[in-house]
């Protein structure tokens, strides 16, 4: 018989798998986004980057929410296999949780032009980008319900049909995108405005694609996820926001740090945004299988805390720290030695107008080789510390790391000592450092702390 190390990485890497490549079909959906806007021009894809990074701010902050679903279902699951009121009444309650943070997004969303000039972006940027967000925010809602009944089937260990959604959704976002933004089949070419309604309509094709899934096959139908929708159980409601909100802020607080640099090059010029756009995009595809990593590590952790067992705790954690590890080392040597094969996907390289993007675009790759290793560890440990409904001291880590070490370093270097755009990414390193360095030492210290004294409190 296999060891018990072994039958966790298997058990760990047969959930993962799917998550990760999940997590890419989903960058992929952005990336079809960004390749389709740049048939636009350079100014639509700085316009462009601004809107996607001011609604990434809101998106990441209600995923960070509802991802309270995943281990609150699985501590459930470990005390009790075949629980199916408790975890119905999760998901139920995460949706409720998820619509009353929308409403107000929506509102300041629809403000995205006078929030971006308010912020010291060029005019006429700031008029694209709002114009783009006037079809985008409507996909905020329907995305953050895919999330949730994604989190449901994940936290099921079955995550292979979002997978299989997402995957049918970039046809289906690169045709809607092709078709509104340039005008075809009838449609008139509607530009900025026409890509952000075609990634509304794509949530709303994952969200409906997954709920179909799940009211359909057996293996989910038993939930009865319609049933009784809006019973109040505010117990639960306050146990997915005392967890999800920590989450949230943490996210938001690593999600703004980037949109906050990229509102920097912003201020630098032109080029420096459209290479800080292209080469985000790429390391945020790199980071997908990481944070895939990171999403089994929070389902296999809260499962054995929620059984009790603390060896089978820490050799899940150690093991998704250990896989997320030797992806990261990869992917560096990726990053550093074909840069320009990557950039090329988004960029025509052989156009000397594009020439200084493209030259900066690498010299941004190449800081990101360095902080793949920091990147990955700090998306596992706090996804295996979500795992123990620990979510408050990594937030705190984050405010530290991301905005205070990252952004001041980044800001110093940028401006005053002259860095510019290279500034700003060395900052954005440093301060990932700092937070996987404290995320891998709280997790080593589980035990001290008393994270896996107690289970998890139970909802009734």
């Amino acid at each position: 018989m296999p060891s018990p190390w072994r039958q966790e990485a298997g058990a760990l890497m047969a959930l993962a798998l799917p998550m990760i490549a999940g997590n890419i079909a989903w960058a992929g959906i952005a990336a079809t986004d960004l390749l389709l806007i740049g048939g636009l021009g350079a100014q639509a894809v700085a316009a462009g980057a601004l809107a996607i990074n001011l609604f990434n701010a809101f998106l990441i902050f209600g995923m960070g929410l509802v991802t309270a679903a995943a281990p609150l279902i699985a501590a459930e699951r470990g005390r009790r296999r075949h629980s199916v009121r408790d975890v119905r009444r999760t998901v139920h309650q995460t949706l409720r949780a998820a619509l009353l943070f929308v409403l107000p997004a929506w509102l300041l969303l629809w403000q995205s032009e006078s929030i971006l000039l308010a912020m010291g972006q060029q005019p006429e940027l700031a008029h694209d980008a709002g114009r783009l967000m006037r079809g985008l925010q409507w996909a905020l809602l329907p995305f953050l319900g895919f999330t949730t009944l994604r989190n449901f089937i994940s936290a099921l260990e079955r995550p292979v049909w979002s997978l299989v959604i997402m995957a049918a959704g970039i046809p289906f976002n690169l045709l809607a995108g092709w078709t509104l933004i340039f005008g075809h089949f009838g449609f008139p070419a509607l530009g900025l405005f026409g890509a952000g309604i075609a990634s509304s309509l794509s949530s709303c094709f994952l969200f409906l694609g997954l709920l179909a899934v799940i009211l359909i096959d057996r293996r989910f139908r038993r939930y009865r996820l319609l049933g009784r929708f809006w019973t109040p159980d505010r117990e639960r409601h306050r146990a997915v926001w005392a967890l999800g909100l920590p989450i949230a802020i943490t996210l938001g607080f690593e999600t703004t740090v980037f949109n906050a640099s990229a509102f920097l090059m912003g201020l630098i010029d032109r080029d420096s945004l459209a290479a800080h756009a292209i080469a985000i995009q790429i390391a945020a595809l790199l980071f997908m299988v990481p944070m895939g990593i990171g999403q089994a590590a929070t389902v296999r952790v809260g499962m054995a805390h929620g059984r009790g067992d603390a060896a089978a705790t820490g050799r899940a954690g150690w093991i998704a720290l250990l896989l997320g590890t030797g992806f990261a080392l990869a992917a560096a040597a990726l990053l550093v030695t074909v840069p320009r094969l990557l950039i090329g996907a988004f960029l025509d390289l052989s156009d000397p107008l594009n020439s200084r993007t493209a030259a900066l675009a690498v010299s941004f790759l190449g800081i990101a080789a360095l902080f793949q290793l920091v990147d990955a560890a700090q998306a596992i440990g706090a996804g295996a510390l979500r795992g123990l409904h620990d979510t408050r001291a990594p937030m705190i880590f984050a405010l530290l790391g991301y905005w205070v070490i990252g952004i001041g370093i980044g800001t110093l270097l940028a401006f005053p000592m002259g860095l510019q755009g290279l500034g700003i990414w060395i900052g954005l390193a440093a301060g990932l450092g700092v937070v996987a360095v404290l995320l891998v030492i709280r997790w080593s210290r589980r035990d001290a702390l008393g994270l896996t004294a107690h289970l998890p409190p139970r909802s009734s």
